[in-house]
């Protein structure tokens, strides 16, 4: 789900002598000035509903609050559409707390970063954060930009599914209101100065990306067919084919040559095919969309895979242009979710440099 940057001791200096920061924005064969990608999740795999929960308890029971305490939680929903028939299901991922290693707390505090916005004054976003005894969501604020940040010991995290939950849910949910730009996991300073400097150094390019991604949300949708299905279509379609198949089926010998030419031919009309459907999908899309991402797609049944890139007033127009696509579409199913922060079309790369080095 993301791509984990080596953390704190490595990446933050107590005092950083100079940081500089390139950012990009990808957009439709277009690059806009470069940055690498900070949690890009929703590429070749997604975990969200591997960690997804079957059966939740009563709101207001013992176990309910039992399980709030001892898990981090996220609730969404997956749209599914096949045909004329919509279904929304409700997804529910719950993890454990974060597990942040044993550390000396009396050795001080690092600043976990998890996005940058525009803001003038403080903000405070609650105990959300990613340490139980530090919770405080909070910003680092510079002239009108700010880093959101929470409190955790000064060593490094591991990219477990509860930790990496974590990050995400701080910036979903200081998404509902800001424009975001999500930090890679695993972003600590070891002080609020290094911060600011951060913010300093790299204004410029924040406030160029943040200018680009100005109310703009990630949508991720997939679309996958019944191989077995379409297979069956072919073989009625492309008249080679179905020729070859009923010689197989008719001949008393051996069929093995003929066997493998049919794979071939099948598997050729299957890659052409699914090529075909996801360049009309992406064309059919464009208008309701700023910018697409296509992620390879993982096993037999998924042709696309891709996040879109659209305006927060036009999320019910790429909700109807889903649906109008898969009405002439029956035998596939169109999957999406969403919104995310903009994972796949903005990316960072720090460079910090202790002080006393060149």
């Amino acid at each position: 789900m993301a791509k984990a940057s080596k953390t704190a001791a490595r990446k933050a200096a107590p005092k950083a002598k100079a940081v500089k920061a390139r950012t990009s924005a990808k957009s439709r064969g277009t690059s806009v000035a470069g940055v690498s990608r900070s949690m890009q999740n929703r590429g070749s795999t997604d975990t969200r509903k591997a960690v997804q929960t079957p059966r939740v308890s009563r709101p207001g029971s013992v176990r309910a609050k039992q399980l709030e305490e001892e898990s981090v939680t996220r609730v969404t929903h997956e749209t599914e559409v096949r045909g004329t028939e919509t279904r929304i299901e409700r997804v529910i991922e719950r993890a454990p707390k974060p597990s942040l290693p044993a550390a000396d707390r009396s050795a001080g505090r690092g600043r976990y970063v998890y996005c940058i916005i525009r803001a003038g004054q403080p903000l405070k976003f609650g105990p959300i954060g990613m340490d139980d005894q530090w919770p405080d969501v909070y910003t680092i604020n510079y002239q009108d930009m700010a880093a959101v940040v929470s409190d955790v010991p000064i060593a490094p995290l591991d990219s477990t599914r509860e930790n990496v939950l974590a990050h995400e849910r701080v910036n979903e949910t200081v998404m509902r209101d800001q424009t975001v730009i999500p930090m890679s996991f695993g972003t600590i300073f070891k002080t609020r100065e290094d911060i600011v400097e951060l913010l300093r150094s790299a204004y410029e390019a924040f406030a160029d990306v943040l200018a680009k991604m100005q109310d703009k949300l990630e949508f991720g949708l997939k679309v996958l067919w019944d191989r077995d299905e379409i297979v069956r279509a072919i073989e009625q379609e492309d008249e080679d084919i179905h020729r070859l198949k009923t010689e197989i089926s008719s001949q008393k010998g051996s069929t093995y040559f003929a066997r493998m030419q049919y794979g071939r031919l099948i598997d050729a009309a299957l890659q052409q095919r699914s090529e075909r459907y996801v360049a009309e999908f992406l064309q059919r899309l464009r208008n309701v969309s700023v910018a697409s991402r296509v992620n390879r797609a993982i096993g037999d049944k998924m042709i696309m895979n891709a996040a879109f890139l659209v305006q927060r007033d036009q999320e019910q127009a790429f909700d109807r242009r889903i649906k109008e696509i898969a009405s002439h579409f029956d035998k596939l199913t169109f999957k999406y979710t969403g919104p995310w922060p903009p994972y796949n079309f903005v990316n960072i790369r720090l460079k910090l440099e202790r002080a006393g080095q060149h």
